[in-house]
C-alpha cells in the first residue's frame, strides 16, 4: 500500500457498522458511518458504563515544531464529525499535498474547540513544508515546539474525554496553564488488515496539551 495513503487510514477507515437503508432496495448504497465518535454530550465523571476503563499513560515531554495543512469545519453531532473528517484526510487534503509535491510527516491531527456537540475543530496532517499553492478552503500554519503534557490513550475513542479531563488536572497540579489548544494524534489504524475494526484497547490515540 502507499506510504502516504497509509497514514491516512487512522482517520479514513472509521467505519465499525452500515446504517440500515430503508425502503428495503437492495441496490440502494448503504452509507458507511465512522469509528471516530466523539460523545454528543461527554459525561462529567472520569467512569465508564459497562466497560473496562480505557488506559491512559501520561507523560511530560517537549514537542518538536512541525508544519501542517489544515481544513476548519464544524459538525452537529458525532456521527457527522467522523464523516466530514474521513473527507477531509482522505479527499481534500490529499489532493493538496499531491498537487503541492508535499511529503507527509506523520499521522493525522485534530483540534477541538468543545468536547460535546456541535463540534467546531481543524483536522490536518504535517507536511515537510509550506505549500506553494493553497486552495481557500485550506490553511497552513508551523506549530512551535514546547512543553506539552501527553496522554497516550486506549480504549473506546468516545471515551477520550477522560484524558482531556486528567491533562487538565496535571496541569493544574503543576501550577501550570495551557498555552496552546490542545490537539489529538491518530497514531494506529483502527481497522485490521482484514477489515475488521481492532480491540480499541490496543489502538493508541495521543492527546497532546501544550502548557508553560
Amino acid at each position: 500500500m502507499n506510504k502516504l495513503i497509509r497514514l491516512f487510514i487512522p482517520c479514513l477507515v472509521f467505519s465499525i457498522f452500515l446504517f440500515s437503508c430503508t425502503g428495503g432496495n437492495e441496490n440502494t448504497q448503504k452509507e458507511r458511518p465512522t469509528i471516530l465518535l466523539k460523545n454528543n454530550k461527554p459525561r462529567g465523571k472520569l467512569d465508564t458504563v459497562n466497560r473496562s476503563a480505557p488506559i491512559i499513560n501520561v507523560s511530560d515531554s517537549i514537542s518538536t515544531p512541525f508544519n501542517i495543512i489544515y481544513i476548519k469545519d464544524s459538525a452537529k453531532n458525532n456521527v457527522r464529525l467522523s464523516q466530514k473528517l474521513a473527507k477531509i484526510y482522505s479527499e481534500k487534503l490529499t489532493e493538496c499535498i499531491k498537487k503541492n509535491k508535499l511529503k507527509v510527516m506523520g499521522a493525522p491531527i485534530a483540534w477541538y474547540k468543545t468536547q460535546k456537540a456541535p463540534f467546531f475543530f481543524e483536522a490536518g496532517i504535517p507536511v515537510d513544508r509550506k505549500p506553494t499553492m493553497l486552495p481557500k478552503t485550506i490553511n497552513y500554519k508551523r506549530v512551535s515546539s514546547g512543553q506539552v503534557m501527553i496522554a497516550h490513550f486506549y480504549g473506546p475513542y468516545e471515551e477520550t474525554v477522560q484524558a482531556y479531563q486528567i491533562l487538565k488536572q496535571m496541569i493544574k497540579e503543576k501550577k501550570k496553564s495551557p498555552s496552546a489548544a490542545p490537539y489529538e494524534i491518530y497514531v494506529d489504524d483502527p481497522i485490521g488488515k482484514d477489515g475488521n475494526p481492532l480491540d480499541p484497547y490496543k489502538v493508541q490515540t495521543n492527546i497532546v496539551y501544550p502548557f508553560n
